[in-house]
């Protein structure tokens, strides 16, 4: 019976043909879509689950208030995973993550000296690839990280460096003091890992005397620490519970003399409204529930962005769905002799249910192999476009083609159920009479019509808006002058000659000026507490301020274009070797009436008091994302920091600036020989803290255009068997005189007008949802009243066009022929 029912199928399939076109194009489109987003939504929830013990892995995160400033970081003291692992035993080991400057790596081979700039090094502990199983081709993860002259290396840099000769053994000279580094161990391919941390080369930490030094240190923050715990512990699901309750003491008797020593005894640190909280979270919520957690060596995404394509993929789904039941629905009339005969012969309703639900899943099946096919054809495009690495093997892995047989069957079933229903509840005596056509339940195709286009304005004015944000983002003042600024890399190499350098650049005649500095926006900066001096008379009412901050030189100010509002810069004819500049946001924050001339304390050090000599206008040194945040610029000839890093950043002023990047790295080698010239723009370094960002609105971009498309389909398929249906109509029409525009109006009208309902229902639907999504900016647009505007009358011309072509199809026929057929 069952082969029947799909011959039987088939059959109709080939006798409807426009219509099957329509719904096998539209189920194709809709499943290509939503394999699509499975597979990217799949992709998104597997980071960090390959790991072994992944369920008992666990960040340790920080929460921290000083004064006016809170943060939550994925960042510890170097001592607290020591800490926790001995005080509390469900806590069984940890591994810890330092992320170093970047810096030079040197290989010497058969064919010469190879020396390239690495950005991507981590300092880990000796037990990293024991606690954390990233996959090994060469090497045992037990032994390759305990030597202090070993290091790990990716696949990609072990060819880069050696070729085809095996790395293992093999030396690499890191920095600037050339330090020799045994390769032991090499990394299978990373790049396509689902993994939150990706890097190219492990060294141990015990390299970076930095963080030696700071084992003492309660505050300062600049490694990652991970814990496992205990089989037993992970199991129990109050462990997580009861071990956050007990951190606070832990922290309060740990921290006590790391508080003290920088002058904030921890007790009066926490009656001041303060907290220094420690807590846990799972490795796999890392990557997609970190919200506001701050890291610069996580891939952080957001789960809210895939509750958005779980909807466009569900919406999608249903639109194609919508478009068999209206076209199904709508060619009754053509099959009521069918169903009156059948019923006569005796089929029971339930037969003929079988029987459309055996056709509506024969065209998702056929559907769903072109859908195949298409994702095969576009995953690349997808790829490039999502900044994903899915492979076409992914569908037929853990289970997501399970999945999609399941697609395939609840589709169908979505698809045929209603029409099942409504065909098969025909009267055979009104049938066979003629009593019915297929103007019947014309208010519910009207609905579906109507949800349709909701669906598909609403994705309208939802990309727009998206779009609309990204651009103001990207145009808005950031607060000093970001076009023309060249960025050279790793200039601390050049040690003494640095100043020299940079005033060659700086004379160069294409070249407006140049400043030397710690840092430069969007590069990370170092951030450290202070304390106000307090008096009545600069009324200062806060106890603790946290700055980020920069060492700079002279020139920094004048050649960033940042604006001085109160005071001045720094100059060269004073020692500003303790003096400081707040951005409006520190001042404010303070509370001082006037600022300049006021004392500021660094409680690290020695005890120095910083006299603020000006206050610049608030800029921001990220993205908007993030709202701007006290900040502070050191003079470079402050004894009290060494970040270990500078940047040259160059102001020119030629539009192409190729001769000048020449004319520069010549500069450069005769200054450093051993170490590569890098450099990069500042607005591309901008443009590309909004790579996700802009990724996403291209996806949004293309399955809202899907959608409209599929709405399109759905509409252009019942204009056609509306004209089809009206033939003997429109033919007497037009032997009476009606015009073509006329016939196009009489057709097209009452489409328009659902179109046009649906545009009034859709607006407010799409504000709400957007005025929510704009929350997560700090700095976001207030949606604009000519956005629904442009999305309704683009909505209504695309309806126009794709009524127009079947209803002038159907004017411009010849009546004769029409009246004929009748």
């Amino acid at each position: 019976m069952l082969k029947n029912y799909f011959k039987i199928a088939w059959r109709n399939i080939l006798k409807y043909r426009v219509n099957s076109l329509i719904n096998i194009l539209g189920l194709a489109i809709g499943l290509t879509c939503v394999i699509l987003i499975g597979l990217y939504i799949q992709d998104e929830l597997s980071y960090d689950t390959f790991f072994k013990d992944s369920d008992q892995i666990y960040r340790v995160n920080i929460d921290g208030k000083m004064g006016d400033n809170a943060f939550y970081a994925g960042y510890t003291p170097p001592p607290a995973g020591a800490a926790l692992v001995e005080n509390f035993p469900e806590i069984e080991s940890f591994t810890r993550i330092y992320r170093p400057n970047a810096d030079v790596v040197e290989a010497k081979t058969e064919n010469g000296e190879l020396v390239f700039n690495e950005t991507n090094i981590y300092a880990v502990d000796a037990n990293f690839l024991e606690l954390l199983s990233y996959p090994l081709a060469q090497g045992d993860p037990t032994t390759c990280l305990k030597a202090v002259n070993s290091a790990v290396v990716t696949h990609q840099i072990a060819k880069k460096y050696f070729g085809e000769t095996n790395p293992i053994g093999q030396t690499l000279f890191y920095g600037s003091e050339k330090q020799p580094l045994k390769v032991t161990g090499v990394l299978e391919d990373l790049t396509s890992l689902p993994a939150t941390v990706k890097f190219d080369m492990l060294m141990p930490v015990e390299n970076f005397g930095d963080v030696a030094y700071f084992n003492w240190s309660w505050v300062w923050l600049n490694v990652a620490t991970y814990v496992k715990l205990t089989d037993q512990a992970a199991k129990d699901p109050n462990t997580l519970a009861r071990l956050e309750s007990k951190f606070p003491d832990m922290v309060k008797t740990q921290a006590a003399g790391a508080f003290d020593r920088i002058g904030q005894p921890y007790e009066q640190f926490l009656k001041n409204g303060n907290h220094w909280d420690l807590h846990l979270q799972p490795l796999t919520d890392i990557h997609l529930r970190s919200g506001e957690i701050v890291s610069a060596i996580s891939d952080q995404g957001d789960i809210q962005n895939l509750y958005i394509f779980g909807l466009i993929a569900f919406f999608i789904i249903l639109l194609a769905c919508v478009n068999f039941t209206n076209l199904a629905t709508a060619q009754a009339g053509k099959r009521n002799k069918e169903i009156g005969i059948r019923k006569v012969l005796g089929s029971p309703r339930s037969q003929l249910m079988k029987l459309f639900l055996a056709e509506a899943l024969l065209y998702t099946l056929i559907a769903a192999g072109f859908a195949v096919l298409l994702v095969f054809l576009l995953l690349p495009f997808f790829n490039s476009l999502s900044g994903k690495t899915i492979f076409f093997t992914d569908i037929f892995n853990n289970g997501i083609w399970i999945i999609l047989i399941g697609l395939i069957l609840l589709t169908g079933f979505l698809a045929g159920i209603y029409p099942a229903f409504f065909l098969s509840s025909f009267k055979p005596v009104a049938v066979l009479k003629g009593g019915l056509t297929a103007t019947k339940n014309g208010f519910l195709r009207n609905g579906l019509v109507v949800f349709q286009f909701v669906i598909a304005i609403v994705m309208v004015i939802s990309t727009l808006i998206v779009f609309i944000q990204l651009r103001y983002i990207q145009q808005r003042d950031l607060g000093y002058d970001k076009e023309n600024i060249l960025v050279i890399s790793n200039t601390e190499t050049l040690r003494k000659s640095e100043d020299f350098f940079r005033q060659e650049l700086a004379a160069m005649p294409q070249v407006k000026a140049a400043t030397s500095s710690t840092s430069i926006f969007t590069k990370g900066s170092f951030g450290d507490f202070y304390l106000p001096q307090t008096n009545e008379a600069n009324h200062a009412v806060a106890k603790d301020i946290v700055l980020e901050s920069y060492l700079v030189d002279d020139h920094f100010i004048s050649t960033l274009d940042l604006q001085i509002i109160h005071g001045r810069g720094f100059d060269a004819r004073f020692n500003d070797s303790l003096s400081i500049v707040l951005n409006e946001a520190a001042a404010k924050q303070i509370g001082w009436v006037n600022p300049v001339g006021q004392k500021i304390r660094y409680p690290g050090g020695n005890m120095e008091d910083y006299t603020v000599i000006g206050v610049v206008k608030d800029f921001n040194l990220q993205s908007l994302h993030q709202s701007i945040q006290p900040f502070a610029l050191f003079s470079n000839t402050s004894k009290s920091y060494d970040t270990g890093t500078s940047f040259i950043t160059v102001k020119y002023k030629s539009a192409d600036p190729k001769e000048l990047l020449s004319s520069i790295e010549n500069k450069w080698k005769r200054y450093q020989q051993d170490v590569p010239f890098q450099y990069s723009f500042l607005e591309d370094d901008l443009n590309a803290a909004y790579r996700s960002d802009q990724q996403l609105a291209k996806l949004y971009g293309i399955f809202t255009s899907l959608s409209i498309f599929i709405a399109c389909l759905g509409l252009f398929g019942l204009v056609a068997f509306t004209a089809q249906q009206r033939t003997k109509e429109i033919g007497i029409r037009k032997v009476l005189g009606a015009n073509v525009a006329e016939i196009v109006k009489l057709l097209s009208t009452d489409f328009l007008r659902l179109v046009l309902i649906a545009v009034i229902v859709a607006s407010p639907i799409a504000w709400l949802a957007m005025n929510q999504w704009l929350q997560d900016f700090a700095y976001r647009i207030d949606i604009p009243w000519w956005v629904f505007v442009v999305a309704g009358t683009s909505a209504l011309a695309i309806a126009i066009i794709t009524v127009s072509i079947q209803a002038v199809k159907a004017a411009i026929a010849n009546p004769v022929k029409s009246l004929r057929m009748e």
